[in-house]
């Protein structure tokens, strides 16, 4: 993998620049949709292409529960299992052990856990989930880490940030000893694309310390001693009150070196891409721009729209009057809303497709205006319609 910055904003960290993984270009700053389960909600892989900027993550913890590691083995990877040919980045699952199961149990070793699905118990230690992103043939594999809650009090988010730093050597050791070595069967003996990609693979270490500055600053410091592929920020966006989020991010992301990718996990309202990429970062991923699509949540150049409301029973105009995706240049705010109070799928694929259309469109934006040194003028506009609540359609 090949990181390089492009062009800095005169007026604050935000920067552009570009991830190569062999031929395949990935700008930055990026936003990764969400297929958890090695889908986007109601998406297929051909549209998420035209609708991302080659990258998307999916979850560890949830495609080794099911499918199951075999069956993404046999079928030759994650890439060829999904019928997808660009970037995956598969989280270690950390986050969903944590806040799905009330019942796990850390130690040092690694942490047991019982499935949401079944009941059933397993155990993953950092050297598990690093072999497994690796079967997967993800290209950028994430440590498996611990994340704290907000409050969480200082001494056990001081033993949190210890274990976690002690997961990423061991991710890092085992990460060397099997890149390269693990054979996969392969049912696209014809696509060389899918190979290619699968036999990619980096290794990023997360940042914790919950919301301590001096415990961030430690992980940082003995974190990135490792000289790994990139560097998350990790365990914000957690249930944190905002200002209390961008404090700990505006204090983290300068911390860590200019020369790798910056990843902001678990963030991406417009909002907050916006504050983080004026701190620097320069990859994100968030639930929310789907997750709001199936619930009729509109993201707009105007504000959010929430399309079960009323006002838009005989509404004939477009959901969003400034946007050329496939739903605004076909649909109304009338039928959509009747499509989503019937429960019917279109009105979800709908929603989604505008708002991740919207989505990689405020990422080009954001990039052009680093590149034109407009940055702040766009940040402003954005935090504008998105900050005030009598903007939001809610």
């Amino acid at each position: 993998m090949f990181f390089r910055v492009i062009s800095n904003s005169s007026r604050s960290s935000a920067r552009v620049g570009e991830i190569r993984i062999d031929s395949f270009v990935i700008p930055t700053p990026v936003f990764m949709p969400v297929g958890t389960q090695a889908t986007v909600k109601t998406l297929s892989s051909e549209e998420v292409e035209e609708l991302s900027d080659g990258i998307i993550l999916c979850n560890t913890y949830h495609l080794y529960l099911r499918p199951g590691v075999e069956v993404i083995e046999n079928a030759g990877g994650l890439h060829s299992f999904m019928n997808w040919r660009r970037g995956i980045l598969t989280d270690s699952g950390g986050f969903q052990i944590f806040s799905l199961n009330e019942l796990t149990k850390v130690s040092d070793e690694g942490v047991r856990f019982k499935s949401h699905i079944d009941g059933s118990y397993h155990f993953f230690t950092p050297d598990d989930v690093v072999k497994i992103q690796l079967i997967f043939g993800s290209n950028i594999i994430m440590q498996l880490d611990e994340p704290v809650k907000p409050e969480t009090d200082y001494s056990y988010t001081k033993e949190a940030t210890r274990r976690t730093m002690l997961w990423a050597k061991r991710s890092l050791e085992t990460f060397r000893e099997l890149k390269g070595k693990i054979v996969r069967k392969s049912i696209y003996k014809e696509d060389k694309n899918f190979e290619v990609m699968r036999d990619k693979n980096f290794l990023f270490g997360i940042v914790q310390g919950g919301f301590f500055k001096d415990l961030r600053r430690q992980s940082v410091e003995e974190l990135t001693e490792l000289e790994l592929d990139g560097y998350a920020i990790g365990g914000l966006s957690v249930g944190e009150k905002k200002e209390v989020m961008y404090d700990i991010l505006s204090y983290t992301s300068p911390l860590l070196p200019n020369n790798k990718p910056r990843y902001l996990m678990g963030v991406g309202t417009p909002e907050d891409i916006v504050m983080a990429v004026m701190n620097g970062v320069d990859m994100f991923d968030c639930v929310f721009p789907t997750r709001a699509g199936r619930r009729g949540l509109f993201f707009t150049s105007i504000g959010r729209i929430n399309i079960r409301n009323k006002k838009y029973e005989e509404d004939f105009s477009s959901p969003d009057p400034n946007c050329d995706c496939y739903t605004c240049r076909n649909y109304t705010k009338a039928y959509i809303r009747h499509l989503i109070r019937s429960d019917e799928m279109l009105g979800y694929r709908l929603v989604t497709i505008h708002n991740l259309h919207y989505i990689k469109n405020l990422m080009k934006s954001i990039r052009e205006s680093i590149l034109n040194q407009t940055f702040e003028h766009l940040s402003k506009k954005v935090l504008e319609i998105y900050s005030k609540d009598d903007r939001i359609d809610s």
